[in-house]
């Protein structure tokens, strides 16, 4: 059992409160179990109770042993001298406040319903995809609805802090921090890392001197990824190679390591060579592309912002010298949602939160809602439990209970865990 069993028992007065009494056998009602604390301190803060004739507000303590308090070294913590209550399995040992008060016990033992426990072991112990998938279908649709919402939210302020934090490192300039974004999540989960490194060693403002001239937007970005440092046989990456030196030595750069792109496993259309020619086409198109996405009115609109087509050598290479049947290459559609999803929408949200903008938050809801939900194993596995997503509102939820939740084992701080065990 963990501590935070107690602490579901507790908040949710799931135990036995008849003839209640402390282990000195004082009379004990509970009034209010109080707040759940998240932080550092008493487990549970501002309770209510009643002590005999005495009413005490304050904060609980809780332990899976008594002798915990000494283990955690509370008896020595003044932070701990208002708590009116040790809430424990067992009280394995008498105990007082740093101040030398007494401290009052309550021990759950005895008092927790046989059915429960046995329901919270199978939760706790099951070793299914989720601890939950026996039972997750038995959930009334309201419940699990509601706590989706929750979670979106919960997930966007999750992608916002990583927002604010590149805001920051960009001293505020906020098409700045989207360029970026924007090319870490060019390159998916493969090459999210060396798209990362080369937003960072090629800033936008650089790359924005020359937005009109899409030859040299190529030529930056190929060379200072490290893949013009070649002897091509085709004269269009002589050319770009040509032209990156030009520039290499006018803005003084140093490109990265070609080694960091990763080909191995990817499909052709997702080659990193392609998804820079993308990456610049789109740049050609609009150097301010975060003033675009405010100025779009809705999802379409939006998306619309990141229909290219790249340069004409590639729509016959994935490579260079590596001549490949005509296609065009335009950003696909399943990519450009989760261009939308994982940048647009939480650079929407914070925006929105710092200029106290509530609109543009509502923006960034719609948008999730708008779109079709993300195609991945994930969603899928939900869609097999009976939880289908709508959209990529319930998509972006899912994937957030899932990781942080259900692989996290936060049975008891979920709401479908709580529904289950009460």
């Amino acid at each position: 059992m963990r501590e935070d069993f107690l602490h579901f028992l507790w908040r949710w007065r799931r135990f036995d409160a008849q003839n209640l009494q402390t282990t000195d056998g004082e009379i004990l009602e509970v009034l209010h179990p109080g707040e759940l604390n998240q932080h550092a301190g008493p487990d549970f803060f501002n309770a209510r109770i009643r002590l005999g004739e005495t009413l005490w507000a304050g904060n609980v303590e809780m332990h899976l042993n008594a002798s915990d308090w000494l283990a955690h070294n509370h008896h020595t913590d003044p932070a701990y001298d208002n708590v009116v209550l040790h809430v424990v399995l067992d009280e394995d040992q008498r105990l007082q406040r740093a101040n030398g008060a007494a401290l009052p016990f309550l021990e759950l033992r005895q008092r927790i319903p046989p059915g429960l426990l046995d329901k919270y072991h199978r939760l706790t112990h099951e070793r299914t995809w989720i601890p939950c998938a026996r039972t997750y279908a038995e959930i009334p649709g309201l419940i699990r609805q509601n706590w989706l919402d929750r979670l979106l939210i919960e997930r966007l302020e999750q992608k916002t802090a990583m927002v604010a934090q590149l805001v920051s490192a960009c001293g505020q300039d906020w098409e700045e921090a989207f360029y970026r974004m924007l090319a870490r999540n060019f390159g998916l989960k493969i090459n999210t890392e060396p798209f990362e490194t080369l937003a960072q060693i090629l800033p936008r403002r650089l790359l924005a001197r020359h937005s009109n001239n899409l030859l040299q937007l190529e030529a930056l970005l190929f060379g200072q990824a490290g893949l013009l440092d070649e002897n091509f046989a085709d004269d269009y990456p002589k050319t770009l190679a040509k032209e990156y030196r030009f520039l290499r030595h006018k803005y003084d750069l140093q490109p990265m390591p070609a080694g960091q792109w990763k080909f191995f496993r990817l499909r052709p259309a997702g080659f990193p060579t392609v998804r820079l020619a993308q990456l610049a086409a789109l740049l050609h198109r609009s150097a301010q592309l975060f003033s675009g996405v405010l100025d779009a009115r809705d999802a379409p609109e939006t998306g619309q912002l990141f229909h290219i087509d790249p340069s004409a050598y590639w729509q016959t290479h994935f490579r260079f010298d590596k001549t490949a049947a005509k296609r065009a290459k335009p950003l696909g559609r399943e990519f450009v949602h989760l261009l939308l999803i994982n940048t647009v929408a939480p650079f929407l949200f914070y925006y929105g939160q710092v200029k106290g903008r509530a609109e543009i938050q509502d923006r960034c809801l719609q948008l999730l809602e708008d779109l079709p939900p993300e195609s991945n194993t994930v969603v899928a596995t939900w869609a097999e439990l009976g939880q289908k997503a709508a959209n990529a509102s319930d998509s972006q939820a899912l994937l957030h209970l899932k990781s942080q939740y259900c692989d996290a084992g936060r049975c008891l701080e979920c709401a479908i865990g709580t529904a289950i065990l009460r």
